[in-house]
């Protein structure tokens, strides 16, 4: 006797279809389409996920270099003082007080020099 997936075949394409909503063309409507779609964006969302952390600590020490050139120092320099006198301070926290509370920042730099 043959087993007939009808039901069971309808809900997981019907389930592939939801995820690939808002795509184009047969990359929503065909099921083979889609489901090459989904696995594709699951693939590129896992590795983005971790590219994403890298990217944003990149902006952050990009942002702390021009703020601290401004002050007459480098990156590198200030991170090697900060280092030296145990200051712990994450990348983050420095960009942010380096954008919206440039005085802070100054009187850290002054503190680790």
């Amino acid at each position: 006797m043959r087993v007939k997936r009808g039901i069971v075949r309808h809900r997981r394409h019907k389930k592939i279809r939801a995820l690939a909503k808002g795509y184009r063309d047969m990359r929503r409507a065909t099921f083979v389409k889609a489901n090459e779609a989904v696995i594709k964006a699951g693939q590129n969302s896992y590795r983005d996920r971790r590219l994403k952390k890298r990217d944003f600590r990149s902006l952050w020490i990009i942002r702390l270099n021009a703020a601290l050139r401004a002050e007459g120092l480098t990156y590198s320099r200030f991170i090697g003082a900060l280092r030296k006198k145990k200051i712990e301070l994450n990348r983050k926290s420095l960009s942010e007080l380096a954008i919206h509370e440039p005085g802070i920042l100054r009187k850290i730099v002054k503190e680790a020099m």
